[in-house]
């Protein structure tokens, strides 16, 4: 009996001890299956952070119908309405000038006058010229006359006659030969006055009292006169625009010393043609000019108002892409997955674009988009990307 009861008190610490471990396992499996869990939960949400920063974020905006007008700025020259070089017509020495750079001068107003000894004599002797032929056929007409009356008593033969009624006429020719000469040496003559085609203002004078003068256009002119009273502006306007520049259209005129101050011109006429250099067609412009203000050869600026498209779509310069297979823009469908779309422009407006094809009012397009963009791409658009607009 003491036996029984030396097990039954040895077996009841051994089941203390294991349900102990037991409990002490358990705790640790919980731990650990606990901690597992915990990482797995940490991995796939740092799978779901890293998975939602690799899908890029883009900045949206939306065509615009712009019913404004536009105003296209360009370049532009001024030039004299009528511009007249003068040169000399007449070979000698400048004799004198009357009027200097920057005079006003009437039409017909001599500008200078030329001293021409070589001329002189030439219209001497072709005046002696003409008196000499002059004689000659007088005498010529009255021995044709005096041979003619001797015919009929048979003194003389027809064919004398017709000698001397033939050396009449070629004596004749001779002094309307003389003449012409005379004529011409005496309009030459007439040339050695300068005198303004126009009235108007002297912008040049390249030639001095003593200066030698030759006939022609070889040199530079020894005046030029230009009526400023109204200027002509030249506009070369690119291919794309001139369909929208009707007839009458008008322009602000703006030039480099008088900040703010503009002037009205209108439009007179077009090339009607393009240059295939430039790829721009010249228009003109007309400027009144009375108080001379404007300065003829210089440079300024034009301001002409284009009526705008309804039909046409404005997008932001940053929103095209230009690639070897032509130029798009990116657009989001309705699971704001990329979709690529060609379009053509229709104006260049520096930050805006016209577009004239490829895309709808409703498009969202990305707005600077990246090197690797690509259909099907997926991006991460904004709440309120429907609100943007074209940047102006």
């Amino acid at each position: 009996m003491s036996s029984d009861l030396r097990s039954t008190d040895l077996s009841a610490p051994r089941r203390t001890v294991r349900r102990g471990g037991l409990i002490v396992a358990l705790v640790a499996a919980a731990i650990v299956v606990y901690g597992l869990s915990i990482r797995a939960k940490e991995s796939e949400a740092l799978k779901e952070w890293t998975d939602d920063q690799a899908v890029p974020s883009v900045t949206l905006v939306s065509p615009q119908q712009d019913s404004s007008a536009r105003t296209l700025e360009l370049p532009a020259r001024l030039e004299a309405f009528a511009r007249a070089p003068i040169y000399a017509r007449a070979s000698g020495y400048l004799k004198q000038w009357h009027a200097d750079i920057g005079s006003e001068v009437k039409a017909g107003q001599v500008l200078g006058e030329i001293e021409t000894p070589d001329l002189d004599q030439q219209l001497l002797q072709a005046k002696a010229d003409v008196a000499t032929a002059k004689v000659n056929a007088e005498l010529a007409g009255t021995t044709a006359k005096r041979w003619q009356s001797m015919l009929n008593t048979d003194a003389v033969s027809k064919q004398e006659v017709d000698e001397r009624i033939g050396d009449y006429a070629a004596k004749q020719a001779i002094l309307q030969a003389a003449q012409a000469n005379l004529d011409r040496i005496q309009a030459t003559k007439g040339f050695t006055k300068l005198v303004a085609p126009f009235a108007g203002v002297v912008t040049a004078r390249s030639t001095d009292i003593g200066a030698l003068i030759n006939a022609g256009e070889s040199g530079q002119p020894l005046f030029v006169v230009s009526d400023t009273r109204k200027l002509r502006l030249y506009v070369n306007v690119p291919q794309s625009y001139v369909p929208a520049i009707g007839k009458g259209a008008a322009a602000k005129v703006t030039i480099p010393g008088r900040p703010g101050v503009e002037y009205s011109a209108k439009l007179v006429a077009s090339a009607q043609a393009v240059d295939a250099a430039s790829g721009t067609t010249l228009f003109q412009f007309l400027v009144p000019n009375e108080d001379g203000e404007l300065l003829p050869g210089g440079f300024a600026r034009a301001s002409i108002e284009l009526p705008a498209s309804a039909a046409t779509l404005s997008i932001p310069a940053s929103a095209l892409i230009v690639r070897q297979d032509g130029v798009r823009v990116a657009t989001l469908d309705e699971h704001d997955k990329v979709v690529l779309k060609t379009v053509t422009i229709a104006r260049d407006l520096g930050k805006t674009l016209e577009i004239g094809s490829g895309i709808e009012a409703g498009d969202r397009l990305v707005d600077s988009p990246p090197d690797d963009i690509a259909d099907g791409l997926q991006v991460r658009a904004p709440a309120d990307a429907g609100a943007g607009a074209a940047k102006s």
